[in-house]
């Protein structure tokens, strides 16, 4: 094992260890249900922010956004932007009046806000849903940073990291990973600041920009080990050395020089470039730096489809998810929860800088990613490719390794935390200590069966197909439980139902391969320019169709989602049990 994947592995070691350290602190100040759902609302604005950013920042976020913007270029930056706006939405409208509602869980503030049990149950299987959709390209990220810099096999990462999360939360709950998931934010932003600095500094020289109609060129000499069966464009001319099955042909050590066009490569096959030749880049990437800057949208109708989807999946999305959401129940009042989401936007804006930095300057320092496809690996592979394979870019390397995996942790903490919070109230229905660690095993048992059975997923578009799914359920009933108080149990179970089947139905299709040309490929990955107003839609007109339905007591339940608490108004809904 080379020095570089022993400084991974023990900076792996060292970030699961301090990890269980802190978060053995939980432990011990962990008693009775609420500390276990949602720390007993103790926490404070900014130690809450350090949490919420902890758990945010995922494996789309830490590995995700960089290799999309390797990949994409500038219409890859619609992703670090809509993941931060989207708090502001949160912000504005559902923070402060979400925590007011006393409730627990997303299903609990539903049957809170509308007093129907099968709206309850509707949520719970849409909670459920998004949670381990989420938390399936967690595990997989883990088993990406272990392969990747260690050489072990994926599964090991995945199966380790997946006993630590769950042996975390279920040990000490929200108040046990609310301290983890604070230190492992300050770990991820120190570990993508540093190396982004450090190859700002390599990149201000002579002869270095972006700003040429040619493609990306291979550092030093190359060789490329192809996983995935590719299609492979090439823009200029290029020599290369090729062992496996290449165009269609077997090949042994065979010197090849590819012409301008599409070449298709098996898996297993080996190419090697030597230092300087253009660099072939997957099909439908950018294949020279000025495309790369220039946006698709601008050349394909269907591009300008698929951003305004995109858009709209992340800026709604977030104020949907479960792990998001039940993080402001945590905080003692509304105002503190305003001002938690305030911060988390300073907290996720440093973080994305530094990942969209790291993105765009592998463009030159690990092309290769490029031939592959494997963009993700992009951040892990970066410090060694910009100081050499020396002590300091193993140092660096093993920090970023910390930082990947301080990702995928502390987002799963956070997802296993809110499905085993809904399993334990709404599925076990007795909401006990006992129930909640139950509950946290069988949260986090089906996500990593997932994740050690299917192919692994490009993350980022993961996390996008999740959060089209958030914006097209939970974020309608929110919207509009907490400011329209026309709003009917039949409308919300109805609009619930008609965007989630719509949106999770797109991600079947989609994760199954179903993939047509055109404006109907776009839909499939981008379901949310659909479903979300679908979701709206129906939701009000079944509402007024119904409006002898609307709950009696609804200014009521308003007045206090919406009064300051120095009225006394707002009180909590589950009574503290052990």
């Amino acid at each position: 094992m080379s020095a570089a994947a022993v400084a991974a592995l023990v900076a792996l070691v060292a970030v699961a260890l301090a990890s269980a350290a802190i978060g053995s602190y939980g432990v011990r100040v962990a008693r009775s249900t609420s500390d276990f759902l949602v720390a007993s609302r103790t926490v404070g604005p900014v130690a809450n922010a350090g949490a919420i950013s902890g758990e945010y920042l995922s494996a789309a976020s830490f590995l995700g956004v960089a290799g999309l913007i390797l990949r994409d270029g500038v219409d890859a930056l619609w992703y670090p932007v809509g993941f931060t706006a989207g708090y502001l939405a949160l912000v504005l409208f559902v923070a402060a009046p979400l925590r007011r509602s006393g409730a627990y869980t997303v299903p609990d503030f539903a049957e809170a806000r509308l007093g129907s049990l099968a709206l309850r149950r509707v949520c719970t299987a849409f909670v459920l849903l998004i949670g381990w959709l989420y938390v399936l390209p967690q595990l997989q990220g883990a088993g990406l940073t272990v392969a990747t810099l260690t050489g072990l096999p994926a599964w090991t990462g995945e199966l380790a990291s997946g006993v630590i999360v769950v042996g975390t939360v279920a040990l000490g709950g929200m108040r046990s990973i609310t301290f983890v998931q604070a230190f492992q934010y300050w770990l991820k932003l120190t570990a993508v600041v540093l190396p982004a600095a450090v190859a700002v500094l390599f990149f201000l020289g002579p002869d270095r920009g972006f700003d040429r109609p040619a493609p990306p060129e291979f550092p030093a000499d190359t060789t490329v080990e192809i996983a995935t069966p590719v299609v492979l464009e090439v823009r200029e001319p290029v020599t290369l050395v090729a062992t496996g099955e290449v165009d269609g042909a077997e090949v042994t050590g065979a010197a090849l020089r590819w012409l301008p066009g599409e070449h298709v490569v098996a898996a297993g096959a080996e190419l090697g470039f030597t230092a300087g030749s253009a660099v072939p880049v997957v099909a439908g990437s950018a294949a020279d730096h000025e495309s790369w800057l220039r946006p698709v949208a601008a050349d394909r109708p269907d591009g300008v489809l698929a951003t305004y989807s995109l858009i709209i999946a992340t800026f709604l999305g977030t104020m949907g998810l479960p792990h998001v959401l039940v993080r402001f129940y945590t905080n003692p009042d509304g105002r503190a929860a305003r001002r938690t989401a305030v911060v988390v936007l300073g907290m996720l804006g440093m973080f994305y800088i530094a990942v969209t930095l790291l993105g765009a300057l592998s463009r030159l320092y690990t092309p290769q990613l490029l031939v592959s496809g494997d963009t993700d690996a992009a951040v892990l592979l970066l410090p060694t490719a910009v100081l050499g394979p020396g002590w300091a870019g193993v140092l660096l390397g093993g920090l970023v390794a910390a930082g990947a995996w301080a990702a995928f942790l502390s987002t799963s903490s956070g997802l296993v935390v809110s499905v085993a919070g809904v399993l334990s109230t709404d599925v076990l229905r007795r909401g006990r200590v006992r129930d909640f660690r139950t509950a946290t095993v069988l949260a986090g048992i089906v996500p990593l069966g997932l994740a050690l059975g299917v192919d692994r997923l490009d993350f980022s578009e993961a996390v996008a197909l999740v959060f089209a799914i958030a914006a097209s359920t939970f974020c309608p009933l929110l919207l509009l439980g907490i400011w329209w108080r026309g709003l009917t149990a039949r409308g919300a179970v109805a609009g619930v139902l008609a965007g989630g089947l719509l949106s999770a139905g797109a991600v079947a299709l989609s994760l199954a391969g179903a993939v047509a040309e055109g404006p109907l490929a776009v839909l499939l990955y981008r379901p949310a320019i659909v479903s979300v107003p679908v979701a709206f839609l129906t939701m009000v007109l079944v509402s007024l169709r119904t409006a002898a339905h609307r709950p009696p007591d609804a200014d009521q339940l308003l007045l206090r989602l919406h009064a300051p608490e120095r009225l006394g108004l707002s009180r909590d809904r589950l009574s503290d049990g052990a």
